[in-house]
């Protein structure tokens, strides 16, 4: 057996995957460069550590259950002028994250707004925050499901622990006070933590107390969540125009 195969099988028993991967290139780049054993040692060391961040990435892309695989980078901000690029773009170093502020991203249907908030939770999850994407109506009857086996203190402890929280589509529901009362309870515990959470509604907010209620916990919400708050009215024409 090869002192290379010895090698990999240590490597792979010590499931330093991201080294085993990389050994044998690292060697032959060593012999014709005449790396030293410290260089070698940290361009495998090196190796490991990438190879360890792209797994914890795609971990935390699997656990925010993102439905589309959109960017911001593909956003046609051509087609949406009433959008500011270098707003949004300023977002995307999130600098509101560390902050705990909240985004509000208030458009009609097919303007771009969930493409926008999607776009910057992926930021997000590449920069090693920890994020979660719900359809609001989903969150609604998941925490109104917790209820039955007495579990809504753990799945709020959960939802509270995200950097990120991503609540789309704000508007199309059907909810009863319990589920009332459980949402007011998960956006106020964010809100004492100062976790930040993007929301994506086609109301306006005074048009909040349409739809849910009483007045005086829409208030108490609506307190807490403009209180470091960016919101972004976006206008213009739908993005789902026929292409002629």
């Amino acid at each position: 057996m090869s002192n290379l195969t010895t090698l990999e099988q240590l490597l792979q028993e010590l499931h330093l995957k991201g080294m085993e991967k990389a050994l044998g290139p690292v060697l032959a780049n060593a012999e014709n460069s005449g790396l030293s054993v410290q260089e070698v040692i940290y361009a495998l060391l090196l190796e490991e550590k990438k190879h360890r961040q792209e797994r914890s990435l795609q971990y935390r892309i699997k656990q925010a259950k993102l439905p589309y695989e959109w960017t911001l980078e593909s956003f046609p901000f051509q087609l949406q002028p009433s959008i500011d690029k270098s707003r949004i773009m300023g977002l995307a170093g999130l600098n509101f994250i560390q902050r705990g502020d909240n985004i509000v991203l208030i458009a009609r249907p097919g303007r771009g707004k969930t493409g926008l908030a999607i776009g910057l939770m992926r930021k997000a999850l590449i920069q090693g925050y920890r994020s979660r994407f719900y359809k609001v109506q989903d969150l609604l009857d998941e925490l109104y499901a917790s209820m039955a086996d007495r579990s809504t203190s753990r799945l709020l402890k959960r939802l509270c622990n995200f950097d990120l929280l991503l609540l789309d589509e704000l508007g199309y529901l059907t909810l009863n006070q319990e589920q009332m009362n459980t949402f007011f309870k998960l956006m106020d515990e964010r809100y004492t933590k100062s976790k930040s959470t993007i929301i994506t509604t086609n109301l306006c907010y005074e048009k909040w107390y349409d739809i849910l209620q009483p007045k005086s916990m829409v208030d108490a919400l609506l307190d807490r969540l403009k209180h470091r708050c960016v919101t972004i009215s976006i206008k213009g024409e739908s993005l789902r125009r026929p292409t002629e």
